[in-house]
C-alpha cells in the first residue's frame, strides 16, 4: 500500500509538494495510516483534532491518543473542542451536519492563521460506497452519485483508491496503533445501518463490488463532465448576465426538448427546491416569481430573470447639494450650468435650475409618487401607473431612482423627465443633469 500510495501521490497529487498540509486526524484507523504515510513521505505535517464531546471520556480519550502521538512524531498539532449538541440545537441541525460544520470551519481558520495550504483527510472508497448509496436513499440526481472528490477547494482526499480492508491490513503490518470510535458499531445513523446491513449483502453477492462500483462511478464522472460541457454551450445560447441577473431567453429555452433539465442544472446551486413551480413559471403569466433563500426568479414577458434578494430600503436617501458637481453613490450623475441646451436623451436632462429646491434627494419610488411626465403638460401621472405602462419588470422598478426637489419629483433617472422643471424661453439658469456609465 505504501508505495500505491506514494504513486498515486506522485501522478494526482503533484502540487502538494512543498506545501504545508494540515491532517485531520480523528485517531481512528483511516487517518492514524494516512498520518504514518505522509510522515514516512517527508511532507511537512500538522495533525487537526476535534472534540467533539460527544462520547464523554472517549472523546478525551481519543484527544489524549492523538496529542501523544503527535508529541512523540515531533508533529505539530492543533486541538480543539466543540460543545456539538448545543451547536446543533442552536442552529436546528442535526448533530452530524452540525459536526461537519464546526470542523470544516475550524479547519479553513486553521489555513488562514497557520498558513497552511491544504487540508486533507481519510475518506476511502467504502466511505464513498456509502456516500452513494446514502444519496440514492434519500433520492438525488447524477451529482449525488458521482462520489466524495478527490479534491474540493482545499479540501484533498487522497485515501479514495483504498478500500478500508486495504487500510487495516496495512496498519496491523506495520503495528499502526488506532482507536476505535463506539458509535461506529450503533445503527442510530443512516450510514452505519448501511454499512452494517447493506453492504456486506452487495459484496456478498459479488465479492469484487467495491471495484465494479468504482469502475461505475468513473463512467458517471463522465457523463457529469458531458452535461458539464452541453450545459455551458446551450446556456450561451439561452442566458444573458446582466449585472447581477441572469436574464433566461424562453424562446430560446422552449426549443430544447428537456429544458426541464436545463434549468434544474443552472438553478440548483442557486438553493431552488420548488421545481414544480419553477417549471410551471415557464407558461405563466407576466410578474409571478419563485423564491429560495438567497435568490429570486421572476417571470419578464420572454423570459425568467433570476437575481440575488436585495433589501430595498425605502427611506433610503442621498442629498445634492446646490452647486455640485457629482455623486457617484448610489448611482453615477454629473451637473454642469450650460448656456444652450443639445439633444435630450433618457441618460441626459436639461433644467430650470431657478425652479429646483436644494439640496435635491436621490430616493427609490414609493407608493402613491406622482409626477407630471415631460410632454404632458398639466396632466400627473402615478409612478405606479407609469412604470406598468413602460413594463418594467420588477427588478427594474427596484433598481430605479427618483430624482427629487422637494416634494417633486425631477427625473425618473434613465427614463422620463418631469414636465414642471422643463427648459422655457424665459429661463435664465440652465443645469444639465446626465447619468454617467
Amino acid at each position: 500500500m505504501q508505495q500505491k500510495f506514494q504513486n498515486h501521490i506522485l501522478k494526482n497529487f503533484t502540487f502538494l509538494n512543498g506545501k504545508k498540509l494540515l491532517l485531520a486526524t480523528s485517531g481512528g484507523l483511516d487517518s492514524m495510516v494516512m498520518a504514518d504515510l505522509f510522515r514516512k513521505m517527508n511532507f511537512e505535517i500538522a495533525i487537526a483534532h476535534c472534540n467533539f464531546q460527544l462520547r464523554g471520556l472517549e472523546s478525551f480519550g481519543d484527544q489524549n491518543f492523538v496529542q501523544d502521538f503527535a508529541e512523540t512524531n515531533k508533529i505539530q498539532s492543533f486541538i480543539t473542542q466543540f460543545d456539538t449538541e448545543a451547536f446543533a440545537k442552536d442552529y436546528k441541525l442535526s448533530t452530524q451536519v452540525a459536526a461537519r460544520e464546526l470542523r470544516y470551519s475550524w479547519f479553513y481558520e486553521l489555513l488562514e492563521t497557520k498558513n497552511y495550504d491544504y487540508i486533507l483527510t481519510a475518506h476511502h472508497a467504502d466511505d464513498n460506497l456509502e456516500t452513494f448509496l446514502i444519496h440514492l436513499v434519500r433520492g438525488t440526481g447524477l451529482d449525488g452519485l458521482t462520489g466524495i472528490p478527490a479534491q474540493n477547494d482545499k479540501v484533498i482526499r487522497p485515501f479514495l483508491i483504498f478500500s478500508r480492508q486495504e487500510i487495516e491490513n496495512y496498519a496491523k503490518t506495520n503495528t499502526i496503533e488506532w482507536r476505535e470510535d463506539s458509535s461506529n458499531a450503533s445503527d442510530k445513523y443512516l450510514r452505519n445501518k448501511i454499512r452494517h446491513n447493506l453492504v456486506p449483502v452487495l459484496k456478498e453477492l459479488n465479492p469484487d463490488f467495491l471495484s465494479t462500483f468504482q469502475k461505475t462511478q468513473n463512467y458517471l464522472q463522465e457523463s457529469q463532465t458531458m452535461v458539464e460541457d452541453a450545459s455551458i454551450m446551450v446556456y450561451q445560447q439561452v442566458a444573458k448576465e446582466i449585472g447581477d441577473n441572469i436574464h433566461f431567453d424562453l424562446d430560446q429555452l422552449k426549443k430544447l426538448p428537456n429544458y426541464k433539465s436545463y434549468l434544474y442544472h443552472w438553478l440548483n446551486e442557486f438553493g431552488f427546491s420548488a421545481w414544480d413551480d419553477i417549471y410551471d413559471l415557464v407558461e405563466s403569466q407576466s410578474g409571478k416569481l419563485v423564491f429560495s433563500d438567497g435568490f429570486r426568479l421572476l417571470k419578464n414577458r420572454n423570459f425568467l430573470i433570476l437575481s440575488p434578494l436585495k433589501s430595498i430600503n425605502e427611506n433610503e436617501e442621498y442629498f445634492i447639494e446646490k452647486k455640485q458637481k457629482e455623486v457617484k453613490i448610489p448611482i453615477n450623475l454629473s451637473f454642469c450650468n450650460i448656456d444652450d441646451i443639445s439633444i435630450e436623451s433618457n441618460s441626459t436632462i436639461f433644467v430650470n435650475e431657478d425652479k429646483l429646491q436644494f439640496p435635491l434627494v436621490l430616493r427609490h419610488w414609493i407608493e402613491g409618487d406622482v409626477f407630471q411626465p415631460f410632454g404632458m403638460e398639466g396632466k400627473s401621472k402615478k409612478v405606479s401607473k407609469f412604470f406598468k405602462d413602460e413594463k418594467l419588470s420588477l427588478i427594474e422598478k427596484e433598481n430605479t431612482w427618483l430624482l427629487c426637489s422637494g416634494n417633486q419629483i425631477v427625473w425618473i433617472i434613465g427614463i422620463r423627465q418631469d414636465e414642471r422643471f422643463k427648459i422655457e424661453n424665459s429661463t435664465k439658469n440652465i443645469l444639465k443633469i446626465q447619468l454617467e456609465e
